[in-house]
C-alpha cells in the first residue's frame, strides 16, 4: 500500500509538472541597439522582467540585442509580422511610407516632452491606426524620444550653418526637414552612424542625447545644438508583437501582456527615454565639447523655416487620402491635452 501511494504521488507530481511545462511560453524580443543602451536596459528589460514576474515565470522573454537574430533594422517590422521574432522594437521610419499616419508625431516643433507626445501617440493610434497601419501585428507600446539634437563636426547656431553639412536623419519626415533647412540629409539606421562619422560619409547626425553614448557620438563629434521649447523633431518607436504569438497565449497570459502594455507603458517609455538625456549630455560636457543651447529668439527662425516641412507633409497626406489636416489637428490637440496646455 505504501509503495502504491508513493507511486501514485510520484505520477501525480509528474502530471502536474508536465501540465505546468505545457503552459510555459518563450518569446523572442529582437532589437537593434546594444543591450546596455538606454532603451534596452531601462525600458525593454523592465517591460520583459515585469511580464515574466507577473506571469509567475510562465512567460520567458529571450532578449536579442544588436540584430543578433539576423537581418537589418529596417527588416524588424517584417520579422515580427512573419514570426522571425515574437516581439520587436523598431523605428517605423526605417520603412519610409509604410506607416504614413504616425509621421504626424515626427513633424518639427510639436513635441513639448516625450511623455505627453507618447500619450498622444497611443491615443491617436487607438482612434485611427490600429485597424489600418498596425493591422498586421499587435502594438504593445508606441512612443517618441526626447528632443532631437544636432551633433556635428562643426558648430551649428544658425540655419545658414547647415549649408553643405551632411547630416544623418532617422526617418523620411526628418530627412525632409533637414533638406528644407539646407543640410544634405542622409538617411540611415542609428547603428550605422559611428562608421559613417568615422569615414566622413556624414558630418553629423540628429539623435536625442540619450542615444549618443551607445554609439560614441560625443567622441566622434564635438559640437551639439539644442533648441528652446518644443523639440526640433522627435522620432517614433513601436514595440510590436506577432499576432499569432499573442493569439497562441492562454487568456490569463494575454492579460499579463495587456496589463504591461498600452497607454501607460508608452508614457513610461517616452518618459524614461527622455530621462536618459541628462547623463548623456553630461558626458559631452565633461569631454569639453561645445554645447550650443539656442534661446527662444534664436530658435524662432528655425520654427519659421520648419513650417514649410509641416505644410508639405499635410498637403501630401491630404492628397494621398489620409487626412493630413485632420491628423495634424488631432495630434496637436492631444499633445496639448496631455501636456496640460490645452
Amino acid at each position: 500500500m505504501t509503495i502504491t501511494r508513493r507511486l501514485f504521488a510520484g505520477l501525480a507530481a509528474a502530471a502536474i509538472g508536465a501540465a505546468a511545462s505545457a503552459q510555459e511560453v518563450t518569446l523572442r524580443l529582437h532589437q537593434f541597439l546594444p543591450a546596455q543602451a538606454n532603451v534596452p536596459a531601462n525600458i525593454l528589460d523592465v517591460w520583459a522582467d515585469r511580464v515574466e514576474a507577473d506571469s509567475n515565470g510562465r512567460i520567458k522573454i529571450d532578449r536579442f540585442p544588436s540584430m543578433q537574430l539576423g537581418g537589418t533594422p529596417p527588416q524588424l517590422i517584417d520579422q515580427v509580422i512573419d514570426g522571425v521574432a515574437d516581439i520587436v522594437w523598431t523605428l517605423p521610419g526605417y520603412t519610409p511610407g509604410r506607416f504614413p499616419q504616425l509621421e504626424v508625431f515626427e513633424l518639427p516643433f510639436i513635441s513639448p516632452d516625450a511623455e505627453a507626445t507618447s500619450r498622444a501617440f497611443w491615443d491617436l493610434a487607438e482612434e485611427r491606426m490600429m485597424e489600418s497601419d498596425f493591422a498586421a501585428f499587435k502594438p504593445l507600446g508606441l512612443w517618441v524620444h526626447g528632443p532631437g539634437v544636432i551633433h556635428a563636426n562643426r558648430p551649428v547656431a544658425a540655419i545658414a550653418d547647415l549649408e553643405g553639412l551632411k547630416l544623418r536623419g532617422p526617418t523620411r519626415v526628418i530627412t525632409n526637414l533637414l533638406t528644407d533647412l539646407g543640410a544634405t540629409a542622409v538617411g540611415m539606421p542609428v547603428p550605422a552612424v559611428p562608421e559613417a562619422l568615422s569615414r566622413g560619409v556624414i558630418d553629423g547626425a540628429v539623435i536625442p542625447w540619450e542615444v549618443a553614448p551607445s554609439i560614441r557620438v560625443q567622441e566622434l563629434v564635438t559640437n551639439h545644438t539644442e533648441f528652446a521649447g518644443e523639440a526640433l523633431y522627435a522620432a517614433t518607436f513601436i514595440l510590436a508583437m506577432n499576432t499569432n504569438s499573442y493569439n497562441a497565449l492562454t487568456d490569463d497570459l494575454k492579460a499579463v501582456i495587456d496589463a504591461n502594455s498600452g497607454l501607460e507603458f508608452s508614457a513610461f517609455a517616452g518618459r524614461t527615454q527622455q530621462a536618459g538625456d541628462a547623463d548623456a549630455r553630461a558626458l559631452a560636457a565633461a569631454a569639453g565639447n561645445l554645447i550650443i543651447t539656442l534661446t527662444p529668439e534664436q530658435t524662432a527662425p528655425w520654427r519659421d523655416a520648419a513650417a514649410a516641412t509641416t505644410a508639405a507633409w499635410i498637403a501630401e497626406a491630404d492628397a494621398a487620402g489620409i487626412d493630413g489636416t485632420g491628423l495634424y489637428t488631432a495630434a496637436t490637440a492631444l499633445i496639448a491635452k496631455h501636456a496640460g496646455t490645452d
